[in-house]
Protein backbone atom coordinates (compact mmCIF):
# COMPACT_ATOMS: atom_id res chain seq x y z
CA UNK A 1 0.00 0.00 0.00
CA UNK A 2 1.36 3.27 -1.11
CA UNK A 3 2.60 6.22 1.65
CA UNK A 4 -1.03 8.18 0.44
CA UNK A 5 -2.77 5.48 2.51
CA UNK A 6 -1.04 5.56 5.75
CA UNK A 7 -3.05 8.55 7.44
CA UNK A 8 -6.24 7.37 8.57
CA UNK A 9 -9.29 8.87 6.82
CA UNK A 10 -11.38 7.65 10.08
CA UNK A 11 -10.59 7.31 13.58
CA UNK A 12 -13.37 6.11 16.32
CA UNK A 13 -11.52 6.35 19.47
CA UNK A 14 -13.03 5.15 23.19
CA UNK A 15 -16.46 4.23 21.51
CA UNK A 16 -18.68 3.03 24.54
CA UNK A 17 -22.51 1.67 23.59
CA UNK A 18 -24.94 -0.49 26.06
CA UNK A 19 -27.88 -1.87 25.27
CA UNK A 20 -29.44 -1.82 28.83
CA UNK A 21 -27.48 -4.07 30.89
CA UNK A 22 -25.64 -5.22 27.79
CA UNK A 23 -22.49 -3.62 27.41
CA UNK A 24 -22.00 -3.69 23.62
CA UNK A 25 -19.29 -1.81 23.09
CA UNK A 26 -16.48 -1.48 25.44
CA UNK A 27 -14.49 1.63 24.44
CA UNK A 28 -13.24 0.61 20.98
CA UNK A 29 -10.76 2.29 18.72
CA UNK A 30 -10.97 1.79 15.42
CA UNK A 31 -9.23 3.29 12.22
CA UNK A 32 -9.46 3.32 8.40
CA UNK A 33 -7.34 4.31 5.36
CA UNK A 34 -8.29 5.47 2.14
CA UNK A 35 -7.52 3.03 -0.39
CA UNK A 36 -8.06 0.30 1.95
CA UNK A 37 -10.37 -2.69 2.48
CA UNK A 38 -10.38 -2.97 6.48
CA UNK A 39 -12.20 -6.08 7.08
CA UNK A 40 -14.02 -6.19 10.70
CA UNK A 41 -14.37 -10.26 12.06
CA UNK A 42 -15.76 -11.85 15.03
CA UNK A 43 -18.49 -14.10 16.26
CA UNK A 44 -22.20 -12.43 16.16
CA UNK A 45 -22.60 -10.33 18.95
CA UNK A 46 -18.83 -9.30 18.99
CA UNK A 47 -19.50 -5.59 18.31
CA UNK A 48 -18.42 -5.31 14.68
CA UNK A 49 -22.16 -4.46 13.24
CA UNK A 50 -22.85 -2.49 16.58
CA UNK A 51 -19.89 0.22 15.65
CA UNK A 52 -20.86 0.19 12.16
CA UNK A 53 -24.20 1.38 13.09
CA UNK A 54 -22.87 3.93 15.93
CA UNK A 55 -20.82 5.39 12.36
CA UNK A 56 -23.94 5.22 10.05
CA UNK A 57 -25.69 7.14 12.96
CA UNK A 58 -28.18 4.21 13.23
CA UNK A 59 -27.24 3.70 16.96
CA UNK A 60 -26.09 6.71 19.17
CA UNK A 61 -22.58 5.64 20.99
CA UNK A 62 -22.65 6.54 24.78
CA UNK A 63 -19.13 7.79 24.30
CA UNK A 64 -16.22 8.29 22.61
CA UNK A 65 -15.30 10.33 19.61
CA UNK A 66 -15.63 10.03 16.08
CA UNK A 67 -12.93 12.21 13.65
CA UNK A 68 -12.77 12.45 10.12
CA UNK A 69 -9.99 13.74 7.94
CA UNK A 70 -8.87 14.44 11.64
CA UNK A 71 -11.81 16.62 12.92
CA UNK A 72 -13.84 15.39 15.28
CA UNK A 73 -17.92 14.98 13.91
CA UNK A 74 -21.08 14.23 15.24
CA UNK A 75 -23.31 11.62 13.50
CA UNK A 76 -26.95 11.98 15.10
CA UNK A 77 -28.51 10.53 11.96
CA UNK A 78 -28.29 8.66 9.11
CA UNK A 79 -28.76 11.30 6.91
CA UNK A 80 -25.92 13.34 8.74
CA UNK A 81 -23.74 9.95 8.18
CA UNK A 82 -24.60 10.70 4.25
CA UNK A 83 -23.60 14.46 4.60
CA UNK A 84 -19.72 13.13 5.63
CA UNK A 85 -20.10 10.84 2.65
CA UNK A 86 -20.82 7.43 4.60
CA UNK A 87 -22.45 4.66 3.15
CA UNK A 88 -23.67 1.29 4.59
CA UNK A 89 -24.81 -1.84 3.59
CA UNK A 90 -26.54 -3.64 6.13
CA UNK A 91 -26.35 -7.19 6.87
CA UNK A 92 -30.38 -7.03 7.18
CA UNK A 93 -32.12 -5.56 3.72
CA UNK A 94 -32.78 -2.43 4.84
CA UNK A 95 -35.41 -1.64 1.40
CA UNK A 96 -39.19 -1.44 1.21
CA UNK A 97 -40.85 -4.44 -0.56
CA UNK A 98 -43.70 -3.00 -1.87
CA UNK A 99 -42.19 -0.57 -4.03
CA UNK A 100 -40.90 -0.78 -7.27
CA UNK A 101 -36.69 -1.44 -7.60
CA UNK A 102 -36.72 1.89 -9.27
CA UNK A 103 -38.37 3.87 -6.16
CA UNK A 104 -36.22 2.11 -3.83
CA UNK A 105 -33.15 3.25 -5.90
CA UNK A 106 -34.58 7.02 -5.63
CA UNK A 107 -35.91 6.82 -2.40
CA UNK A 108 -35.51 10.24 -0.56
CA UNK A 109 -34.03 12.12 -3.66
CA UNK A 110 -36.81 11.28 -6.30
CA UNK A 111 -36.52 13.33 -9.13
CA UNK A 112 -39.01 16.09 -10.03
CA UNK A 113 -40.22 17.86 -12.99
CA UNK A 114 -39.55 21.47 -13.43
CA UNK A 115 -43.48 21.47 -12.09
CA UNK A 116 -42.65 19.68 -8.79
CA UNK A 117 -44.43 16.75 -9.92
CA UNK A 118 -42.50 13.03 -9.71
CA UNK A 119 -40.27 12.55 -12.48
CA UNK A 120 -41.03 8.62 -12.87
CA UNK A 121 -39.50 8.04 -16.30
CA UNK A 122 -36.36 9.77 -15.27
CA UNK A 123 -36.34 7.54 -11.89
CA UNK A 124 -35.99 4.63 -14.50
CA UNK A 125 -33.55 6.10 -16.40
CA UNK A 126 -31.56 6.96 -13.03
CA UNK A 127 -31.85 3.13 -11.67
CA UNK A 128 -30.83 1.79 -14.98
CA UNK A 129 -27.89 3.55 -14.37
CA UNK A 130 -27.36 2.70 -10.99
CA UNK A 131 -27.67 -0.93 -11.98
CA UNK A 132 -25.87 -1.08 -14.98
CA UNK A 133 -22.80 0.36 -12.85
CA UNK A 134 -22.77 -3.12 -10.89
CA UNK A 135 -23.79 -5.01 -13.70
CA UNK A 136 -26.97 -6.12 -12.50
CA UNK A 137 -29.51 -7.24 -15.10
CA UNK A 138 -32.67 -6.01 -12.97
CA UNK A 139 -35.86 -4.66 -14.14
CA UNK A 140 -36.33 -1.25 -12.24
CA UNK A 141 -39.73 -1.52 -13.27
CA UNK A 142 -40.08 -4.72 -10.61
CA UNK A 143 -41.88 -4.58 -6.88
CA UNK A 144 -38.84 -5.71 -4.62
CA UNK A 145 -40.55 -8.11 -2.56
CA UNK A 146 -41.23 -10.12 -6.07
CA UNK A 147 -37.19 -10.52 -6.41
CA UNK A 148 -34.95 -13.35 -4.67
CA UNK A 149 -33.13 -11.85 -1.27
CA UNK A 150 -29.71 -11.90 -3.70
CA UNK A 151 -31.15 -9.49 -5.84
CA UNK A 152 -32.70 -7.73 -3.35
CA UNK A 153 -29.46 -7.26 -2.08
CA UNK A 154 -27.92 -6.39 -5.61
CA UNK A 155 -30.38 -3.27 -5.41
CA UNK A 156 -29.03 -2.90 -1.92
CA UNK A 157 -25.44 -2.68 -3.49
CA UNK A 158 -26.13 -0.30 -6.11
CA UNK A 159 -27.82 2.53 -3.99
CA UNK A 160 -24.97 2.96 -1.88
CA UNK A 161 -22.15 2.54 -4.45
CA UNK A 162 -24.12 5.47 -6.40
CA UNK A 163 -23.79 7.75 -3.21
CA UNK A 164 -20.18 8.12 -4.18
CA UNK A 165 -19.44 7.92 -0.28
CA UNK A 166 -15.82 8.50 0.86
CA UNK A 167 -16.14 5.44 3.09
CA UNK A 168 -18.44 2.34 2.55
CA UNK A 169 -19.37 -0.10 5.26
CA UNK A 170 -20.44 -3.50 3.84
CA UNK A 171 -22.05 -5.79 6.30
CA UNK A 172 -21.84 -9.56 5.15
CA UNK A 173 -22.78 -8.31 1.38
CA UNK A 174 -21.96 -11.73 -0.18
CA UNK A 175 -24.56 -13.38 2.21
CA UNK A 176 -27.38 -13.82 -0.31
CA UNK A 177 -25.19 -13.58 -3.79
CA UNK A 178 -24.91 -16.36 -6.18
CA UNK A 179 -21.43 -16.73 -6.92
CA UNK A 180 -21.43 -14.72 -9.97
CA UNK A 181 -22.91 -11.68 -8.20
CA UNK A 182 -20.40 -11.66 -5.84
CA UNK A 183 -17.69 -11.93 -8.49
CA UNK A 184 -19.48 -8.58 -9.82
CA UNK A 185 -19.33 -7.12 -6.26
CA UNK A 186 -15.55 -8.46 -5.75
CA UNK A 187 -14.20 -5.83 -8.94
CA UNK A 188 -16.62 -3.14 -7.50
CA UNK A 189 -14.70 -2.92 -4.32
CA UNK A 190 -11.25 -3.46 -5.59
CA UNK A 191 -12.51 -0.14 -8.42
CA UNK A 192 -13.57 1.96 -5.45
CA UNK A 193 -10.39 0.81 -3.58
CA UNK A 194 -8.74 2.62 -6.71
CA UNK A 195 -10.91 5.27 -6.33
CA UNK A 196 -9.35 5.87 -3.03
CA UNK A 197 -12.76 5.04 -0.79
CA UNK A 198 -11.69 3.38 2.31
CA UNK A 199 -13.99 0.19 2.52
CA UNK A 200 -15.39 -1.58 5.94
CA UNK A 201 -15.93 -5.13 4.79
CA UNK A 202 -17.78 -7.45 7.85
CA UNK A 203 -17.94 -10.96 6.62
CA UNK A 204 -17.56 -14.31 8.25
CA UNK A 205 -16.04 -16.08 4.62
CA UNK A 206 -12.62 -16.20 5.59
CA UNK A 207 -11.88 -16.82 1.98
CA UNK A 208 -13.65 -13.68 0.89
CA UNK A 209 -11.57 -11.88 3.59
CA UNK A 210 -8.49 -12.74 2.55
CA UNK A 211 -8.78 -12.07 -1.73
CA UNK A 212 -9.69 -8.39 -0.06
CA UNK A 213 -8.64 -7.14 2.84
CA UNK A 214 -5.67 -5.17 3.11
CA UNK A 215 -5.94 -5.46 7.36
CA UNK A 216 -8.02 -7.27 9.62
CA UNK A 217 -9.74 -6.21 12.85
CA UNK A 218 -10.86 -8.97 15.19
CA UNK A 219 -13.77 -8.10 17.59
CA UNK A 220 -14.77 -10.17 20.86
CA UNK A 221 -17.06 -9.43 23.37
CA UNK A 222 -17.39 -6.03 22.79
CA UNK A 223 -14.04 -5.52 22.77
CA UNK A 224 -11.15 -4.72 19.51
CA UNK A 225 -8.88 -7.54 20.52
CA UNK A 226 -6.19 -6.79 17.31
CA UNK A 227 -5.80 -5.49 14.72
CA UNK A 228 -3.22 -7.47 11.92
CA UNK A 229 -1.94 -6.87 8.04
CA UNK A 230 -3.51 -9.53 6.39
CA UNK A 231 -0.14 -10.68 5.48
CA UNK A 232 1.08 -11.26 8.62
CA UNK A 233 -1.73 -13.04 10.45
CA UNK A 234 -3.17 -16.85 9.08
CA UNK A 235 -7.01 -17.87 9.18
CA UNK A 236 -6.47 -20.08 11.89
CA UNK A 237 -5.11 -17.38 13.90
CA UNK A 238 -8.01 -15.33 13.74
CA UNK A 239 -10.31 -17.51 14.38
CA UNK A 240 -8.38 -18.56 17.53
CA UNK A 241 -8.54 -14.33 18.31
CA UNK A 242 -12.14 -14.81 17.41
CA UNK A 243 -13.98 -17.48 19.23
CA UNK A 244 -10.86 -17.83 22.00
CA UNK A 245 -9.96 -21.32 21.02
CA UNK A 246 -9.16 -23.10 18.09
CA UNK A 247 -11.49 -24.35 15.67
CA UNK A 248 -10.72 -27.78 14.39
CA UNK A 249 -13.60 -28.89 12.36
CA UNK A 250 -17.02 -27.27 12.15
CA UNK A 251 -18.64 -30.31 10.31
CA UNK A 252 -17.79 -33.21 12.95
CA UNK A 253 -20.72 -35.50 14.01
CA UNK A 254 -20.64 -39.31 13.92
CA UNK A 255 -22.07 -41.47 10.94
CA UNK A 256 -25.92 -41.28 11.77
CA UNK A 257 -28.54 -44.81 10.94
CA UNK A 258 -31.27 -42.99 10.48
CA UNK A 259 -34.71 -44.77 11.51
CA UNK A 260 -38.22 -44.78 9.61
CA UNK A 261 -39.38 -41.66 7.11
CA UNK A 262 -40.81 -38.79 9.17
CA UNK A 263 -41.52 -36.58 6.13
CA UNK A 264 -42.42 -38.15 3.01
CA UNK A 265 -43.02 -36.03 0.46
CA UNK A 266 -44.56 -37.47 -3.26
CA UNK A 267 -44.95 -35.52 -6.38
CA UNK A 268 -45.25 -31.76 -4.82
CA UNK A 269 -45.98 -29.47 -7.39
CA UNK A 270 -46.12 -26.10 -7.26
CA UNK A 271 -44.47 -21.75 -7.43
CA UNK A 272 -42.50 -23.04 -10.41
CA UNK A 273 -41.23 -26.46 -9.11
CA UNK A 274 -42.10 -30.02 -8.62
CA UNK A 275 -42.93 -32.46 -9.00
CA UNK A 276 -40.84 -33.62 -6.10
CA UNK A 277 -40.83 -36.60 -4.64
CA UNK A 278 -38.42 -37.52 -1.67
CA UNK A 279 -38.37 -38.80 2.42
CA UNK A 280 -36.69 -37.73 4.99
CA UNK A 281 -36.31 -40.24 7.99
CA UNK A 282 -35.62 -39.43 11.67
CA UNK A 283 -32.08 -38.74 12.87
CA UNK A 284 -31.57 -37.93 9.64
CA UNK A 285 -30.37 -34.50 7.66
CA UNK A 286 -31.03 -34.05 3.98
CA UNK A 287 -29.61 -31.18 1.96
CA UNK A 288 -31.63 -29.12 -0.45
CA UNK A 289 -28.97 -28.08 -2.64
CA UNK A 290 -28.46 -26.01 -5.80
CA UNK A 291 -27.90 -22.34 -7.47
CA UNK A 292 -29.69 -19.74 -6.48
CA UNK A 293 -33.37 -19.60 -8.67
CA UNK A 294 -33.23 -23.39 -8.81
CA UNK A 295 -36.46 -23.91 -6.83
CA UNK A 296 -34.77 -24.80 -2.85
CA UNK A 297 -36.65 -22.87 -1.19
CA UNK A 298 -39.73 -22.86 -2.99
CA UNK A 299 -40.10 -27.35 -2.24
CA UNK A 300 -39.36 -25.90 1.05
CA UNK A 301 -42.04 -23.97 1.77
CA UNK A 302 -44.61 -25.91 -0.19
CA UNK A 303 -43.55 -28.87 2.05
CA UNK A 304 -44.05 -26.61 5.30
CA UNK A 305 -48.01 -24.79 3.69
CA UNK A 306 -46.42 -21.43 3.41
CA UNK A 307 -47.27 -21.78 -0.04
CA UNK A 308 -50.17 -23.26 -1.78
CA UNK A 309 -49.08 -27.07 -3.50
CA UNK A 310 -51.27 -27.56 -6.74
CA UNK A 311 -50.56 -31.15 -6.94
CA UNK A 312 -48.49 -33.88 -4.41
CA UNK A 313 -48.67 -34.93 -1.12
CA UNK A 314 -46.71 -34.93 2.68
CA UNK A 315 -46.86 -37.15 5.08
CA UNK A 316 -45.54 -36.58 8.64
CA UNK A 317 -44.92 -39.93 10.69
CA UNK A 318 -47.29 -41.78 7.88
CA UNK A 319 -50.13 -38.92 8.34
CA UNK A 320 -51.37 -36.49 5.37
CA UNK A 321 -51.02 -33.64 5.69
CA UNK A 322 -51.65 -32.11 2.51
CA UNK A 323 -50.69 -28.30 3.52
CA UNK A 324 -52.31 -25.46 2.68
CA UNK A 325 -50.91 -22.71 5.16
CA UNK A 326 -48.24 -22.62 7.89
CA UNK A 327 -50.77 -23.63 10.28
CA UNK A 328 -51.53 -26.79 8.78
CA UNK A 329 -47.53 -27.70 8.82
CA UNK A 330 -47.51 -26.37 12.22
CA UNK A 331 -50.04 -28.45 13.72
CA UNK A 332 -48.56 -31.86 11.91
CA UNK A 333 -45.05 -31.03 13.18
CA UNK A 334 -43.68 -29.37 10.89
CA UNK A 335 -41.78 -26.12 11.55
CA UNK A 336 -39.52 -23.74 9.26
CA UNK A 337 -36.72 -21.32 9.87
CA UNK A 338 -37.14 -19.32 6.55
CA UNK A 339 -34.10 -17.63 4.85
CA UNK A 340 -34.70 -14.29 5.61
CA UNK A 341 -34.76 -13.52 9.67
CA UNK A 342 -35.77 -10.12 9.45
CA UNK A 343 -38.85 -10.34 7.00
CA UNK A 344 -40.69 -13.87 7.48
CA UNK A 345 -39.35 -15.09 10.95
CA UNK A 346 -39.06 -12.39 13.38
CA UNK A 347 -41.55 -9.85 14.85
CA UNK A 348 -38.84 -7.20 15.29
CA UNK A 349 -39.93 -4.78 17.58
CA UNK A 350 -40.93 -7.12 20.40
CA UNK A 351 -38.96 -9.15 23.11
CA UNK A 352 -37.06 -11.95 22.32
CA UNK A 353 -39.38 -13.80 24.86
CA UNK A 354 -42.42 -12.89 23.01
CA UNK A 355 -40.93 -14.02 19.46
CA UNK A 356 -39.54 -17.71 21.18
CA UNK A 357 -42.68 -18.41 22.77
CA UNK A 358 -45.46 -17.46 20.29
CA UNK A 359 -45.51 -20.62 18.63
CA UNK A 360 -45.83 -22.66 22.35
CA UNK A 361 -48.44 -20.33 24.24
CA UNK A 362 -51.28 -22.54 23.43
CA UNK A 363 -49.15 -25.72 25.33
CA UNK A 364 -48.86 -23.27 28.35
CA UNK A 365 -52.66 -22.48 28.51
CA UNK A 366 -55.37 -24.20 31.00
CA UNK A 367 -58.55 -22.90 30.46
CA UNK A 368 -58.04 -20.15 27.82
CA UNK A 369 -55.43 -18.86 30.91
CA UNK A 370 -51.42 -18.25 30.14
CA UNK A 371 -49.02 -19.94 33.19
CA UNK A 372 -46.46 -16.86 32.09
CA UNK A 373 -44.08 -18.15 34.97
CA UNK A 374 -43.67 -21.34 32.93
CA UNK A 375 -43.76 -20.05 29.89
CA UNK A 376 -40.38 -17.57 31.35
CA UNK A 377 -39.14 -20.91 32.44
CA UNK A 378 -39.48 -22.78 28.78
CA UNK A 379 -38.01 -19.96 27.41
CA UNK A 380 -35.04 -19.40 29.74
CA UNK A 381 -34.23 -22.83 29.43
CA UNK A 382 -34.11 -22.48 25.38
CA UNK A 383 -32.42 -19.20 25.74
CA UNK A 384 -29.67 -21.11 27.73
CA UNK A 385 -29.08 -24.07 25.52
CA UNK A 386 -28.47 -21.96 22.37
CA UNK A 387 -25.96 -19.66 24.94
CA UNK A 388 -28.26 -16.62 24.65
CA UNK A 389 -27.98 -14.09 27.30
CA UNK A 390 -30.88 -14.43 29.71
CA UNK A 391 -30.77 -10.64 30.33
CA UNK A 392 -32.21 -10.28 26.35
CA UNK A 393 -35.12 -11.93 27.78
CA UNK A 394 -37.23 -8.43 27.39
CA UNK A 395 -34.73 -6.58 25.20
CA UNK A 396 -36.39 -6.42 21.68
CA UNK A 397 -35.29 -9.11 19.14
CA UNK A 398 -33.99 -6.83 16.60
CA UNK A 399 -31.16 -5.46 19.16
CA UNK A 400 -29.32 -8.93 19.06
CA UNK A 401 -27.01 -9.67 16.23
CA UNK A 402 -27.46 -11.55 13.57
CA UNK A 403 -26.59 -14.91 14.93
CA UNK A 404 -28.58 -14.11 18.28
CA UNK A 405 -31.70 -13.97 16.31
CA UNK A 406 -31.00 -16.73 14.21
CA UNK A 407 -31.26 -18.78 17.60
CA UNK A 408 -33.88 -17.32 18.52
CA UNK A 409 -35.83 -18.16 15.60
CA UNK A 410 -34.38 -21.96 15.94
CA UNK A 411 -35.49 -21.83 19.84
CA UNK A 412 -39.40 -20.75 19.05
CA UNK A 413 -39.74 -24.29 17.10
CA UNK A 414 -37.56 -26.40 19.85
CA UNK A 415 -40.20 -24.80 22.30
CA UNK A 416 -42.98 -27.01 20.56
CA UNK A 417 -40.62 -30.02 19.68
CA UNK A 418 -41.44 -29.84 15.83
CA UNK A 419 -41.04 -33.77 14.92
CA UNK A 420 -39.23 -32.15 11.07
CA UNK A 421 -37.14 -29.35 11.01
CA UNK A 422 -37.20 -27.12 7.64
CA UNK A 423 -34.09 -24.69 8.08
CA UNK A 424 -33.68 -22.55 4.52
CA UNK A 425 -29.88 -21.35 5.16
CA UNK A 426 -29.83 -21.41 8.34
CA UNK A 427 -25.78 -20.09 8.60
CA UNK A 428 -26.69 -16.71 6.47
CA UNK A 429 -24.57 -14.09 7.75
CA UNK A 430 -23.28 -16.14 10.51
CA UNK A 431 -20.15 -16.39 12.06
CA UNK A 432 -18.12 -18.95 12.79
CA UNK A 433 -18.59 -19.78 16.25
CA UNK A 434 -22.27 -19.54 16.24
CA UNK A 435 -22.33 -21.59 12.94
CA UNK A 436 -20.82 -24.14 14.95
CA UNK A 437 -23.39 -24.07 17.53
CA UNK A 438 -26.14 -24.26 15.07
CA UNK A 439 -24.50 -27.40 13.80
CA UNK A 440 -23.72 -29.28 17.00
CA UNK A 441 -28.00 -27.94 17.55
CA UNK A 442 -28.31 -29.91 14.35
CA UNK A 443 -26.94 -32.88 15.51
CA UNK A 444 -28.56 -32.74 19.38
CA UNK A 445 -32.40 -32.95 17.44
CA UNK A 446 -30.78 -35.98 15.00
CA UNK A 447 -29.98 -37.73 17.91
CA UNK A 448 -33.19 -37.28 19.66
CA UNK A 449 -34.91 -38.84 16.06
CA UNK A 450 -35.60 -35.51 14.74
CA UNK A 451 -36.15 -34.57 10.45
CA UNK A 452 -34.02 -32.24 9.51
CA UNK A 453 -34.19 -30.76 5.78
CA UNK A 454 -31.87 -28.24 5.19
CA UNK A 455 -31.67 -25.43 2.49
CA UNK A 456 -28.06 -24.18 1.90
CA UNK A 457 -25.79 -22.28 -0.61
CA UNK A 458 -22.58 -22.92 1.17
CA UNK A 459 -21.51 -26.08 -0.50
CA UNK A 460 -18.98 -27.27 2.39
CA UNK A 461 -22.07 -26.84 4.76
CA UNK A 462 -24.50 -28.69 2.43
CA UNK A 463 -21.96 -31.61 2.38
CA UNK A 464 -20.68 -31.74 6.12
CA UNK A 465 -23.23 -31.35 8.29
CA UNK A 466 -25.99 -33.55 5.68
CA UNK A 467 -26.21 -37.36 5.34
CA UNK A 468 -28.03 -36.81 1.70
CA UNK A 469 -27.83 -34.11 -0.42
CA UNK A 470 -30.56 -33.44 -3.13
CA UNK A 471 -29.38 -31.42 -6.21
CA UNK A 472 -31.66 -29.36 -7.54
CA UNK A 473 -32.07 -27.88 -11.33
CA UNK A 474 -34.88 -25.47 -12.55
CA UNK A 475 -37.26 -26.67 -10.44
CA UNK A 476 -36.71 -30.06 -10.45
CA UNK A 477 -34.73 -32.68 -7.79
CA UNK A 478 -32.24 -33.78 -10.33
CA UNK A 479 -29.97 -36.14 -8.59
CA UNK A 480 -29.28 -37.38 -5.38
CA UNK A 481 -25.77 -38.12 -3.29
CA UNK A 482 -24.61 -39.85 -0.70
CA UNK A 483 -22.92 -36.60 1.45
CA UNK A 484 -19.92 -38.78 2.74
CA UNK A 485 -18.65 -39.52 -0.71
CA UNK A 486 -19.54 -36.10 -2.14
CA UNK A 487 -17.29 -33.47 -3.57
CA UNK A 488 -18.55 -29.77 -4.02
CA UNK A 489 -17.74 -30.27 -8.05
CA UNK A 490 -20.00 -33.38 -8.03
CA UNK A 491 -23.08 -31.12 -6.73
CA UNK A 492 -22.15 -28.32 -9.09
CA UNK A 493 -21.79 -31.03 -12.01
CA UNK A 494 -25.57 -31.67 -11.26
CA UNK A 495 -26.72 -28.25 -10.31
CA UNK A 496 -25.35 -27.22 -13.47
CA UNK A 497 -25.98 -29.56 -15.73
CA UNK A 498 -22.78 -30.01 -16.87
CA UNK A 499 -23.49 -33.63 -16.16
CA UNK A 500 -26.02 -35.91 -18.13
CA UNK A 501 -29.68 -35.26 -18.04
CA UNK A 502 -32.00 -33.26 -19.99
CA UNK A 503 -33.24 -29.47 -17.90
CA UNK A 504 -36.05 -31.16 -15.80
CA UNK A 505 -35.04 -34.51 -15.71
CA UNK A 506 -33.17 -36.70 -12.95
CA UNK A 507 -29.62 -36.87 -13.98
CA UNK A 508 -29.75 -41.03 -13.16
Amino acid sequence: MSAEHDAPLLRLEGVTKRFGATLALGGVDFDLRAGEVHALLGENGAGKSTLMKVLAGNEQRDAGRILLDGEEIEIRSPAEARQHGIAIIHQELNTVATMTVAENLALGQEPRSRYGALDRRGMVRSAQQKLARIGAGIDPRRRLGALSVGMQQMVEIARAVSERARILVLDEPTAALSRAEAGQLYRLVDEMREDGVGLVYISHRMEEVWQLADRVTVFRDGARIGTRDKDDVRPPDVVRMMVGRPVEDLYQHDRRRPGGVLLDVEGLTGSGVGPASFQVRAGEVVCLAGLIGSGRTEIARLVFGADKPSAGTVRVAGRAVNPTSPRDGIRAGLAMVPESRKDQALFLPHSVESNIDISSLGQHTTVGVLHRRRIREAVSTQMEGLRLRRNALRLPVKSLSGGNQQKAALARWLMRESEVLILDEPTRGVDIGAKSEIYELINQLTERGKAVLVVSSDLPEAIGISDRILVMRAGHIVHELDSHAATEEDVMFHATGAVGGDQGETDE
